[in-house]
């Protein structure tokens, strides 16, 4: 989980200016987290707090997912998400996204502090 959260990071500022090689600065001014490690905190408060509750699990996510990311709302999420994290719908937002794929990391996290 440390190491997707640091390299979300770390490439936060190619996601729009790709570059093709291994010689650049590992960290510099212009690296910012990005929704994925926001959302990837926010599954990994849900699963902590879940704990062996699996029940809760879905709507701890979709609480944590709004109470954190809207503290972070200019992350870079997509339109359908952030329409759905500021709205009071529970309803799938139809998002179009890899985002899920993005934040699973949080599983391996929470399975090794177990």
């Amino acid at each position: 989980m440390l190491g997707a959260i640091i390299g979300d990071i770390v490439g936060s500022r190619f996601e729009w200016n790709n570059i093709k090689t291994k010689e650049f600065d590992f960290l510099t001014s212009s690296c910012e987290p990005t929704d994925d490690s926001v959302m990837t905190l926010a599954v990994a408060k849900a699963i902590l707090e879940a704990d062996t509750d699996i029940d809760k699990l879905s709507s701890l996510a979709v609480k944590y997912m709004r109470e954190i990311g809207r503290k972070y709302p200019n992350c870079g999420y997509g339109g359908m998400f952030s329409r759905w994290m500021f709205s009071d719908s529970m309803e799938a937002y139809n998002s179009y996204g890899n985002g899920a794929a993005m934040r699973v990391s949080a599983c391996g996290f929470a399975a090794k502090m177990r």
